[in-house]
């Protein structure tokens, strides 16, 4: 990935039907935030240069944001106005960072993968796109805006809104995932001309992305392989629906690696734990955090870790530990509690 790219992503929503007191982009998925999903995928995709646009209890991301990455660019866009409203609060940081390409995702998008950000940057450059969207095909696209393709070359001829679409169009599958990459020059010279002449008065980033078709700019759409890539969550429902395809799909993939989960009844595994060989895991086990279980530990049941590092050959059961080292061999007794400590004493 070329050093001159660079990200905006967009966390300023407010989430109103999640009812919590809590910004819609740190509200977690398997303990971690949807917005920390997406700065990883990012920084995984080799995109070193960020910038994060805040709202909604704006001090609270900023916060979480200065604990992940100090170094990270934030702006506040103080009136929910629109996603290309929101990129316009951005337009000093692509400025400051125009040589290149700038990707537009949104904060609350935790399952884009840096895979599928690398594929759609490669369709964006060998073409020499001056935008690239990123989209899926659901087997029901109700209420998202369509992929229209040109018959004749099969590249991005329009993105068609659920309420503007024809019933033909409404039958096409493939709909747009809200990441967009941008040749960013081309983006900064068209942000000013977005209106707000519609009914809610925002300035949609999909209009950038017309305004540039009309004028004859090259623009495609590269389908992710999975459609969970758009998937969000709008209320605690839709958050406990990420949640569970995020916690099977972390236990499908140690499984195949040779974890044995006997039964997966209260098993949770964070995305950031890592599971040696010959590991068996019992049921109510939760391993949060940067959690790490060596080689030929059995953990559980009813065992909580989190950001401890077990060594191999170690044995937990009912035991809640936080920020702790578990020595190799070590036989933790039921029923402990520790928190922080550096290591514990070997039975």
């Amino acid at each position: 990935m070329p050093q001159e790219n660079c990200a905006v992503i967009l966390a300023a929503g407010e989430g109103k039907r999640m009812k919590r007191d809590c910004p819609k982009a740190l509200a977690p998925v398997l303990f971690k935030p949807m917005l920390e999903w997406v700065l990883d995928s990012v920084k995984a995709a080799g995109i070193g240069r960020l910038c994060v646009v805040t709202g909604h209890l704006h001090k609270q991301v900023e916060q979480y944001l200065s604990e992940y990455d100090p170094g990270l660019r934030t702006v506040y866009q103080p009136q929910r106005r629109g996603t290309g409203h929101a990129v316009m609060m951005a337009a000093d940081f692509l400025r400051s960072n125009d040589g290149g390409s700038v990707l537009v995702l949104n904060g609350d998008s935790p399952f884009v993968s840096p895979k599928e950000i690398r594929n759609a940057y490669e369709i964006h450059r060998e073409n020499e796109n001056a935008v690239t969207v990123i989209s899926a095909e659901l087997p029901d696209p109700a209420g998202y805006g369509r992929i229209v393709r040109d018959p004749q070359t099969g590249r991005l001829a329009a993105i068609v809104e659920q309420k503007d679409a024809s019933p033909e169009v409404q039958k096409i599958p493939e709909i747009n995932s809200g990441a967009y990459w941008f040749q960013t020059k081309a983006l900064l010279g068209i942000l000013s001309e977005i209106r707000n002449d519609n009914a809610q008065g925002e300035y949609y980033l999909t209009d950038a992305v017309r305004l540039l078709i009309e004028r004859g700019a090259e623009a495609d759409a590269c389908k992710a392989g999975s459609a969970q890539a758009v998937l969000g969550a709008n209320d605690c429902l839709q958050l406990a629906e990420l949640n569970r395809i995020a916690r099977e799909k972390i236990l499908t993939a140690h499984l195949l690696e040779g974890t044995d989960i006997p039964c997966s009844d209260g098993v949770i595994i964070g995305p950031d734990v890592s599971v040696g060989r010959n590991v068996s895991i019992l049921p109510g086990t939760i391993l949060r955090g940067r959690t790490s279980v060596g080689a030929g530990c059995v953990v559980g049941p009813n065992t909580v870790l989190t950001d401890c590092a077990v060594g191999e050959g170690a044995v937990l059961n009912s035991v809640q530990c936080s920020g702790c080292t578990i020595q190799p061999g070590q036989t933790v007794a039921p029923y402990t509690f520790m928190i922080k400590q550096a290591k514990t004493d070997k039975n």
